[in-house]
């Protein structure tokens, strides 16, 4: 090992995850199984070995945990597609794969929070759902870019229409078993969502 080696600095630690990372894990594995009314906060404190004031030093109730949840997600996967579409200015082809795969790789790992999305956002006030909605709005414009550029014979409208219905399949996690293995899974998700879009 060479001295530029010793003294070079290694990738940064992983954050540790806090006591509300994980009580907010908590909440939203058992707000997707039962759904919001069906959990109180005593199950929520019960399920992470938190008594009430504890719990509530944390999170102020479930609507401010759904808030949590929601709007973080959203905001990353915003920054991730944007991303993603950078990468590749000159070959949508390419940025539309990475995107496919960028969200595939998402809804796979965070499918109780994909059920939220799909069943509790209106549970939320109004102003954090039209936040939410807005950067759900912007990414999906993201997706529709690339797809007007592969296909120049589509509108705006009717791009937006094949976005959606790809969203559709690559959310389709929260329903999917475990009899097919991840990796599997993704391949197939990955190539359903390539011939939804174009065709091949």
């Amino acid at each position: 090992m060479t001295v530029d080696q010793q003294q070079r600095p290694g990738p940064p630690a992983p954050r540790r995850r806090s006591r509300r990372d994980e009580i907010l894990e908590i909440a939203v594995g058992l707000f997707a199984a039962r759904g919001y009314h069906g959990v109180s906060m005593d199950d929520i404190g019960s399920a992470a070995g938190v008594t009430g004031p504890a719990l509530y030093h944390h999170f102020a109730g479930k609507e401010a945990m759904l808030v949590a949840a929601l709007i973080p997600v959203s905001e990353s996967l915003l920054h991730g597609g944007k991303d993603r579409v950078a990468r590749h200015p000159d070959d949508a082809r390419a940025a539309l794969a990475d995107l496919i795969e960028f969200h595939v790789e998402f809804a796979l790992a965070h499918p109780a929070v994909i059920a939220l999305h799909l069943h509790e956002l209106d549970r939320l006030p109004e102003e954090p759902r039209r936040q939410i909605r807005r950067l759900q709005r912007l990414y999906v414009e993201e997706w529709v870019a690339v797809l007007a550029t592969l296909r120049p014979e589509l509108d705006a409208a009717e791009a937006r229409v094949l976005a959606h219905s790809a969203f559709g399949l690559m959310n389709s996690t929260p329903f999917l078993g475990g009899e097919v293995d991840r990796r599997r899974r993704a391949v197939l998700l990955r190539e359903a969502t390539v011939h939804a879009l174009i065709g091949r």
